[in-house]
């Protein structure tokens, strides 16, 4: 995982009243929110005698771990210690590590790095994606790492072969181009020609242009948001979350604003999500099964130029990866 970035983690509905306990880059952390309801997040072990405090409570907007009743605040200051006393002396060791968060769009980020900045600025979000838009959301576990996941939606030569029957219909093999633009530091569109094979050779990008933004294009936002641009009406999004080396969930949602009803527009994006994970779901029988696990620039394999949102993925992945010593 690449370090000092914004990491798209939890739906905002999973943390309610009482701690959560998840595993996410890698760590056992727990979530909970406090007085005012804002996220708090922290590692899930307590280091008095290394309990997993999302078992325990919230007592007044602290975090009380259920083994000894030691409570910690929003920092990670403990705060009591009932055997020392009301007034007693609290050893300044017994401290939590904890994690920035950051909660819009019905998604808890958390900021995963070292050294961590008193002032994170703010994550990116697709700008193209407000408040007249209803979602349906689903969560599906990949036995897979992050890196491949991600890479699965951005590979636009697979279309026609794993969905031959269901958004690849018309096998359209041969891929112009793909069109990669980068949109500033951490946002990368991918344009896609793919059509018929009528026996002329694929184009070079520099041969193609750039569609207008309003047309059908991928959208990808590091470190782990992703966009499917369909129409000005319809997308699918999916946040690609770290579990551990081995395991990501894919948060799915497809958003909608044709129906601008408030219940009936969430109820047609609910009724649309079984058949997109559906069509995740004919990506990862497939995608499970890549080795090595992890992606990188020098892994073996043979890319071609359909592969270029790939490659630059990769590219930019090493260099963020460089700079924070990650995995």
């Amino acid at each position: 995982m690449i370090r000092n970035q914004w990491y798209v983690v939890l739906e905002s509905d999973e943390v309610k009243t009482k701690p959560v306990g998840v595993t996410r880059l890698g760590e056992k952390m727990v979530f909970w929110r406090d007085q005012v309801g804002t996220v708090q997040a922290a590692a899930d072990r307590c280091p008095h005698r290394g309990a997993a405090l999302s078992v325990g409570k919230i007592k007044d907007s602290h975090l009380q771990c259920p083994f000894h009743g030691i409570e910690y605040d929003a920092t990670g200051k403990c705060v009591l210690i009932p055997a020392n006393g009301r007034d007693g002396v609290i050893p300044k060791a017994v401290r939590l590590n904890t994690y920035p968060t950051y909660e819009a769009h019905g998604l808890i980020w958390l900021w995963w790095g070292t050294p961590t900045p008193q002032q994170p600025p703010a994550p990116e979000f697709f700008d193209n994606l407000d408040e007249t838009f209803s979602y349906g959301s689903a969560h599906d576990p990949w036995n897979a790492h992050y890196s491949r996941v991600i890479e699965n939606q951005l590979d636009v030569v697979h279309l026609p072969f794993i969905h031959r029957n269901t958004i690849g219909r018309g096998n359209r093999t041969v891929v112009d181009g793909p069109v990669v633009e980068w949109k500033g530091d951490k946002m990368l569109y991918t344009y896609v020609f793919n059509r018929l094979d009528d026996g002329r050779p694929h184009r070079k990008p520099s041969e193609l242009s750039p569609k207008a933004s309003s047309s059908v294009h991928l959208e990808f936002i590091f470190p782990n948001l992703w966009q499917n641009y369909i129409n000005e009406n319809v997308r699918v999004f999916a946040a690609f979350v770290p579990v551990d080396e081995d395991h990501t969930l894919l948060y799915l949602r497809f958003y909608q604003n044709f129906m601008r009803l408030p219940v009936l527009g969430k109820l047609v994006a609910r009724l649309v999500m079984p058949s997109n994970v559906y069509i995740a779901h004919e990506d990862r029988r497939v995608v499970i099964t890549q080795q090595p696990k992890v992606s990188g620039l020098k892994i073996g394999e043979i890319l071609i130029q359909g592969d270029l949102p790939i490659i630059e993925y990769r590219k930019k992945r090493a260099a963020l990866q460089s700079l924070g010593n990650s995995s």
